[in-house]
């Protein structure tokens, strides 16, 4: 047994698919760090190039101030003919070198060097600087710019090498990438928190909804009335629309429990005062009144099931396959009667079936039952309609008495069996869908035309 405290069942029936919130947060936060980490990678790249090129270039500034400052001596041995003006070439091991090397010759180093050597390189196959980094002094990693180049009077190769301890140039390159992520981090997290603000302001409206929906549940508020945006108002007009929709269903829902109630009050009253009168032809007086009863429940039955379809926009009926079914009833029914169609084979109607088969079964019976003998049915596309025409030879109907027809009961020939509630319950049935149906007298066969509108299914 449920408690008061027990939610709805219906809550329990959707599985939810998780917060939205939520979702579109980690999404914009996925998608910016994505994005920082690469642009980060690539900004880092570019301003440590620009670093270690800067670095570069004032070592071959120096490279290119010891091969013009270098001669050949008397006794052939390499020297400098003025010092480099950089001081930390005279201090030991002050992280600045440089040293000449050649083939066959004593190497000719800075006094930076004291008593260290640089690394000549193997070879060297063309006259251009060549930058490079070296472990060859313990705790002291080296960047090294290096040209073998032939001086004048000189037949060796020589090799001139400027060393420069990394130290400086690692020391910038790691407070720029420190820079580089702490202001990446303030910004991605700035990013974050603007995108979870946007979210929860642009989601905002639609808790704005869930409120006014809970107002028309709790009989506070009958519809949404609030100003929304106008990317959310499609959805509340939706809202308000099915509402509406579903108010008028009840609407015709209780209006048709009125009337049937009504209708049956007076076949119950006679059968009634009949049996309490102990009437000799109670008999007949049931039978009788029974027949009234069964008319109009079927009447009523008919225009529910035809309210409660309404709403179905996908409602399809293939007009050809429905004439063809009713034609094939009929013709049991009316073996002498001649049946034509003609027109558009493919056209569809936005009805039920059974409806559609409910309102061309009675049109064409009572085409077949009335008419001499021949009834010609045309499938016409009317734009936004489908327009069916059903025509039969028989003495037609003066204009004065057409509308009548549609009356529950309204009968013009009482020789032949019949309910008279036929062309009622198609007229109630049209309206419902949004259709209409008229009487007219058909040019071609002389007797009566009906003229059915339904509308058209999209394709």
């Amino acid at each position: 047994m449920k408690t008061a405290n027990q939610a709805p069942t219906w809550r329990s029936q959707f599985q939810s698919t998780g917060s939205l919130t939520r979702r579109m947060i980690l999404t914009a936060a996925a998608w910016i760090t994505i994005l920082l980490i690469g642009g980060g990678a690539a900004l880092d790249r570019v301003l440590v190039n620009s670093v270690e090129q800067n670095f570069d270039n004032q070592l071959e500034y120096v490279l290119t101030a010891m091969i013009a400052s270098a001669e050949i001596g008397p006794d052939g041995e390499i020297r400098m003919n003025r010092p480099l003006g950089d001081q930390r070439f005279l201090e030991p091991n002050s992280g600045l070198y440089w040293q000449i090397t050649g083939k066959g010759a004593m190497p000719f180093p800075s006094r930076s060097l004291w008593d260290r050597a640089l690394r000549a390189p193997a070879n060297h196959n063309d006259q251009a600087v060549h930058f490079r980094n070296s472990n060859e002094f313990t705790d002291e990693p080296l960047r090294i710019a290096e040209r073998a180049i032939k001086l004048p009077d000189s037949d060796i190769a020589w090799t001139f090498m400027v060393a420069q301890s990394r130290d400086s140039l690692d020391r910038q390159i790691i407070e720029l990438r420190s820079v580089l992520v702490t202001s990446f981090l303030l910004v991605g997290l700035g990013l974050i928190i603007l995108a979870a603000l946007q979210t929860f302001y642009g989601l905002w409206p639609l808790r704005a909804v869930r409120k006014a929906i809970a107002q028309m549940r709790s009989g506070r508020e009958s519809r949404v009335t609030d100003a929304l945006p106008d990317e959310v108002m499609p959805m509340v007009n939706e809202l308000n629309a099915l509402l509406d929709h579903n108010e008028q269903q009840a609407e015709e829902s209780r209006r048709h429990a009125g009337n049937l109630a009504h209708a049956l009050k007076t076949p119950l009253t006679v059968i009634m005062n009949s049996a309490t009168a102990q009437s000799p032809d109670l008999a007949d007086t049931i039978i009788r009144e029974a027949k009234t009863m069964r008319r109009q429940v079927d009447h009523h039955l008919a225009r529910a099931r035809a309210v409660g379809r309404r709403g179905h926009s996908h409602s399809r009926a293939q007009i050809w396959d429905s004439l063809e079914s009713v034609e094939r009833a009929v013709s049991r029914l009316y073996s002498h009667v001649r049946l034509d169609m003609a027109g558009d084979k493919e056209i569809s109607a936005r009805v039920e079936r059974q409806d559609l088969d409910e309102m061309l079964g009675n049109l064409i019976e009572n085409a077949a039952k009335y008419g001499g003998g021949s009834v010609f049915v045309t499938v016409e596309d009317a734009g936004d309609f489908v327009e069916m025409l059903i025509e039969d030879d028989g003495k037609g109907i003066p204009e004065p008495e057409r509308e009548r027809l549609f009356d529950r009961g309204a009968r013009l020939d009482t020789g032949k069996p019949g309910t008279g509630l036929g062309l009622a319950i198609v007229r109630d049935v049209v309206e419902i869908y949004g259709g209409t149906v008229r009487l007219e007298e058909s040019e071609d066969l002389g007797g009566l035309l009906v003229r059915l509108r339904l509308p058209k299914a999209i394709s």
